[in-house]
């Protein structure tokens, strides 16, 4: 009688490899932001962290905030939290800023040790570079270039304030907004963010400053650093400086054209005051969340803006979310080019590849899905204004932390979605698909077909 062999057929070396540069990477990279949340959860909730009891789900949100820079809060960050609980959570912005990948592989360096080609694919995903030959250096620089920024950054506030504050809480401030800008987390001390700095220079340029840099992109400044000429800067650099650049000035003349009229907001400030204004709320929806004057106050037509620049965010390998302002750029390229049946779409010089065209599509399109789906659910679940339930899923989902109020107010279930919101909102949506769907190679070929579409 034949015997069945029912062993399982081990994989060879090269399928082995090949499984664990796809699937594990975004794995590895999940789990380590979903260990980081947890460990701070349990420390916001050791003695000594809180000025007052917080439950686990309060402290599980901060943390979860924190980690993924955004700045939603449940709870009032500067009077719910002792100085030690605001350094804990100044330090989870930290790490979730900068990313994991770029401690671990630093770490690893300094130690000597070397980096493994699986550990390489992880660092890989969580920078979005596709050349892992320069992830070591491109990981050494960040930390430099960061520590250099946040330096200067801390320097000019602990000025500013060492002139109307006691020198502890000047350095503090100093320190946690520092750290809160660069990141893009929006964290304040002060229940009603920077509101009583409307109309200062030194707080507006600086904290608008830290949170340009940080969501504009390290690949962008080490780009400028190395080439210092416009010329010599990659496509990627030049769209992104550009397209910042005109975003931020279109968003500008819209917010003080729509808002200078408004009593709650601007109509009641001098021209100066209006203009800075109008100037932190045109940048902060870049995913900074910090504000100056009362959100939930805007006119409808700011809001709907807001909306928008919540959606694009900032840079790749940044500390801004969103689905990138170069994906947005992408996308008109390609549906301008299509208008025009121009089927290689080109900027600065160089066409727009296929993939890059599909992978701008697909981040766009499982955003869109995702915020779809959570804004239906927290209608169910939320008695709420559905502007409010949509303005709070796009900030979570974008990692921005601008608020109408909603968020302290979320039932048990909203909360989840929230949470989950900011989770995927900094990994990234492509991150979660690479991991859902991995990757599979077709052995049958279809015939091409044209269908009717729109």
């Amino acid at each position: 009688m034949t015997r069945w062999n029912l062993q399982r057929r081990p994989l060879s070396r090269k399928a082995k490899s090949a499984y664990k540069i796809q699937a594990a990477p975004p794995l590895i990279l999940s789990l380590s932001f979903l260990a980081v949340i947890i460990l701070g959860t349990l420390l916001l909730l050791l003695p000594g962290m809180t000025t007052q009891s917080i439950t686990f789900a309060d402290s599980l949100f901060t943390a979860t905030s924190a980690v993924t820079v955004t700045g939603l809060v449940v709870v009032d960050t500067g009077t719910a939290f002792t100085t030690l609980g605001l350094t804990v959570i100044a330090l989870l912005i930290q790490i979730g800023g900068l990313g994991l990948m770029t401690f671990a592989v630093v770490t690893l360096i300094a130690l000597g040790g070397r980096i493994s080609f699986l550990q390489q694919s992880a660092i890989k995903e969580a920078f979005n570079q596709t050349d892992l030959s320069t992830l070591a250096s491109t990981a050494r620089s960040v930390l430099i270039f960061a520590f250099i920024i946040e330096m200067i950054g801390f320097t000019i506030l602990a000025l500013f304030w060492l002139q109307s504050k006691p020198p502890a809480e000047a350095l503090f401030h100093a320190f946690f907004y520092t750290i809160s800008a660069f990141n893009n987390a929006g964290f304040a001390l002060s229940s009603d963010s920077l509101s009583f700095y409307v109309g200062n220079p030194v707080v507006n340029l600086t904290i608008t400053g830290l949170f340009i840099i940080g969501g504009l992109g390290f690949s962008v400044w080490i780009d400028l650093i190395k080439k210092r000429t416009w010329h010599k800067l990659s496509v990627y650099s030049k769209l992104m400086i550009s397209s910042t650049i005109i975003v931020n000035a279109i968003a500008l003349l819209l917010i003080y054209s729509i808002e200078k009229d408004n009593p709650n907001t601007l109509a009641n400030l001098d021209t100066t005051s209006q203009w800075w204004a109008s100037w932190f709320q045109a940048v902060t929806p870049r995913t900074a969340g910090f504000n100056t004057v009362d959100i939930s106050a805007l006119e409808n037509a700011t809001t709907w803006l807001t909306l928008l620049l919540m959606f694009i965010g900032g840079g790749s390998m940044s500390t801004a979310s969103g689905i990138k302002l170069v994906t947005f750029i992408v996308l008109i390229m390609s549906a301008y080019s299509y208008l025009r049946r121009d089927p290689s779409p080109a900027i600065f010089g160089c066409t727009l590849s296929s993939e890059t065209r599909g992978k701008a599509l697909a981040l766009t399109l499982i955003s869109t899905v995702i915020a779809w789906l959570s804004i239906f659910i927290l209608s169910i679940t939320e008695n709420a204004a559905f502007i409010d339930i949509i303005f709070e899923a796009i900030s979570a989902l974008g990692t921005v932390g601008l608020s109408r109020g909603l968020t302290g107010e979320l039932s048990n279930t909203g909360g989840l979605v929230i949470i989950f919101l900011m989770f995927i909102g900094r990994l990234g949506p492509l991150t979660i698909a690479y991991f859902l769907a991995s990757p599979r190679q077709k052995r049958i070929k279809y015939p091409n077909s044209t269908l009717p579409v729109g």
